[in-house]
């Protein structure tokens, strides 16, 4: 374990200075029977940290409903409301796992490639990012939203927008690697 580490340590060093690391949120490691450490990055700094990362937790999203619910294996944990993609921009359906987690993201509009930081008051994202699904040019993910009126709507460019509250909430409980299914 430790020499797997030392090697991904030096593996992002040597891009330390090409790339800007994805900064991290910092979380208290779990000690329960299901669980893991995996080393993972955020958007809050250039340091790494392990979170311990619970096996057992599950997103599934029901575009029907326009609800997202964590699960703890076949338990419901918690449910909470979203606006998913629009006509055109669907969400797309299917089996993924969380691939991202950020604090602050910067957003880059799918269309125009205009960058706006996360400290703009136009960022769409509120000021946490989980993604799920890429094709390498567009991402999709669950984000905070200014437009609070959208939740419970089809109303984004495929991202599941949520409540900020609900999204940082939400943020604090998955890891990379939590797996997410979105089902009609």
């Amino acid at each position: 374990m430790l020499k797997k580490l030392a090697s991904l340590m030096s593996f992002l060093l040597s891009f330390w200075f090409s790339y800007e690391l994805p900064t991290l949120l910092k979380y208290e490691q779990a000690l329960t029977a299901h669980i893991s450490q995996e080393l993972f990055t955020r958007n809050t700094g250039n340091s790494l940290y392990y979170k311990a990362v619970s096996k057992s937790l599950s997103l599934k999203v029901s575009l029907s409903k326009h609800q997202v619910t964590l699960y703890q294996g076949t338990n419901k944990i918690k449910s909470y409301p979203v606006a998913i993609g629009r006509s055109g921009w669907e969400t797309p359906k299917g089996n993924f796992k969380v691939i991202e987690l950020w604090e602050n993201p910067t957003w880059i509009h799918p269309l125009t490639g205009q960058v706006i930081s996360s400290k703009d008051p136009r960022n769409p994202l509120g000021h946490y990012w989980i993604g799920f699904w890429t094709n390498g040019r567009n991402w999709i993910g669950f984000h905070g939203t200014p437009d609070t009126n959208s939740v419970g709507k089809d109303s984004s460019h495929g991202c599941i927008r949520m409540y900020n509250k609900d999204v940082e909430e939400l943020a604090h409980q998955v890891s990379i690697g939590t797996v997410v299914t979105v089902v009609k």
